[in-house]
């Protein structure tokens, strides 16, 4: 499914059954170099690849896995703040945004007709797979769908309690 197909179909549901979370964990992040090719692993296996374009940063979450993933500069000044230096070119970041989420569930496959898991495109164009368990999460300031493994999942973000 592309990200436009994605979006049709689940921002309804997360609007309407989804929950506010926002990460709980700092990470740690600097400039990426142009060309680099960053593959995002999970406990449960590479999740995707992206390619950095000029200004992107690399972000180092602090899960037991250590995934990095790259976010546009843009979207970084938007969602982290600087708390210190680390050293060649790394600083730790408090995240600053918030983000609705739900698990998918066997509901999903089902009513897409689909078997094991959801294959779609992520916001960067590249292939991303969901499965029962994991979340599904919109940033509450922009309009892209993409997944967190439930292991990720829980280890960096916590629900809002308004």
């Amino acid at each position: 499914m592309t990200q436009r197909e994605m979006l049709d179909f689940f921002l309804p549901i997360l609007k309407e059954e989804g929950k506010i979370y926002r990460k709980k964990t700092l990470v740690k992040a600097k400039k990426a170099v142009e060309g680099q090719v960053v593959l995002t692993h999970t406990s449960d296996g590479e999740e995707t690849r992206n390619t950095a374009q000029s200004g992107d940063w690399l972000v180092e979450n602090q899960t037991s896995v250590k995934e990095n993933y790259l976010v546009n500069a843009s979207t970084f000044e938007r969602k982290y703040s600087l708390k210190n230096s680390l050293g060649d070119g790394w600083g730790c970041y408090q995240p600053i945004g918030k983000v609705f989420a739900i698990p998918f569930s066997e509901r999903f496959l089902h009513e897409l007709k689909l078997n094991d898991f959801l294959e779609f495109q992520a916001p960067w164009k590249e292939t991303m797979i969901i499965k029962p368990g994991d979340f599904l999460v919109i940033p509450t300031d922009a309009i892209e769908i993409y997944r967190i493994a439930k292991k990720e999942f829980g280890e960096t973000y916590e629900e809002v309690k308004e």
